[in-house]
């Protein structure tokens, strides 16, 4: 069984500005206009194998732990935080926040750090983000590692934040988060989640926040043995701080931004990029099918299954299968 690489220090982070990579083609209002400074920190060897880490969320922050599924002795390992969260500025940032402007900066920090080419690691939300850089830039992307394929369907999205998903899994847990919310809301609650979530009454903001912390553990910490380190559904937000879950409902509100490129629509770009899917059999966040449904649209990916193992990075299992996809990737280089 394979571990985590040992701890290591960045060599080189640092803050990007980035607000002025417009997209192409969008209208920007001054008006609107937000600094966005991209916080990005480089690790490992600086002349090996290039690999951008994507994490997770929407509104989650790159982990120290996440620079160790890469021998550093191999491997330029590049990761940052996406706009308005972690350390990125201005944090909790909502404008000019989508993810059209994450895969552009995707893109921006691969020009400024001066790389050719590179391999894209996601998962989650992470994964996504990887699949629409792979097809917005397929020129620049050399493979693909993907964990807890998230799709980003209308009914991706329900399957966590209605009632025609994992409550099925989880009632009780389900009916802590909704009891309390207007009767006409419950079978659809993330609106109004959203809407007492950023309440100017700390009350009310902390009893849902409360409430969506424990939803959420429900769904990822579904083995007794496995170490919560946060709670979150991509193990990377601080117990007490609301502005990942706000980005996170934030953009669930609005179908991720991607409505007008369904993923699955998306597979004949990029079908030639060597790619590494690895999905917990019982992972309850992003359930199977998503990975099984992307196989079959994609049959040259590889898909592997990890028995007895649900969506977060640290369980053990998964620990492996990653640790082993790079180190694998590696030796084809």
């Amino acid at each position: 069984m394979l571990s985590l690489y040992p701890a290591i220090e960045p060599f080189k982070h640092y803050h990007l500005n980035v607000t002025n990579e417009a997209l192409s083609g969008a209208l920007m209002d001054d008006e609107l206009t937000v600094e966005h400074h991209i916080y990005i920190e480089q690790c490992g060897n600086p002349l090996g194998i290039p690999v951008v880490f994507l994490h997770g969320g929407p509104g989650s922050g790159c982990r120290p732990s996440h620079r160790c599924f890469f021998n550093p002795k191999l491997y330029h390992i590049i990761l940052f935080d996406q706009r308005g969260c972690g350390r990125s500025r201005p944090y909790g940032a909502l404008t000019q926040n989508t993810t059209a402007h994450i895969i552009q900066d995707i893109e921006f920090i691969r020009q400024h750090i001066g790389i050719k080419k590179w391999l894209v690691f996601g998962g989650s939300w992470g994964a996504t983000l990887g699949l629409y850089y792979a097809h917005h830039f397929t020129e620049q992307v050399s493979g693909l590692i993907l964990r807890g394929i998230f799709l980003a369907r209308p009914q991706d999205i329900d399957w966590v934040y209605s009632e025609n998903g994992a409550n099925k899994f989880f009632p009780e847990a389900w009916n802590n988060l909704i009891k309390n919310l207007p009767l006409l809301k419950q079978s659809q609650p993330l609106s109004a989640i959203y809407q007492q979530l950023t309440s100017n009454d700390i009350k009310v903001s902390d009893d849902i926040f409360n409430k969506l912390q424990h939803w959420e553990a429900s769904l990822v910490y579904w083995q007794e043995t496995l170490s919560v380190e946060e709670h979150s559904i991509d193990g990377s937000k601080n117990e007490y701080d609301k502005v990942p879950s706000i980005i996170q409902l934030y953009y669930s509100m609005n179908q991720c931004f991607i409505t007008q490129e369904p993923l699955l629509e998306l597979i004949d770009t990029i079908r030639h990029i060597p790619t590494k899917i690895i999905h917990g059999r019982y992972d309850m966040v992003c359930p199977l099918a998503q990975a099984w449904q992307l196989k079959q649209h994609w049959p040259e990916a590889e898909l592997s299954i990890i028995e007895m193992a649900g969506h977060v990075a640290n369980e053990p299992k998964i620990i492996n299968a990653l640790v082993k996809a790079t180190d694998n990737f590696a030796t084809l280089c």
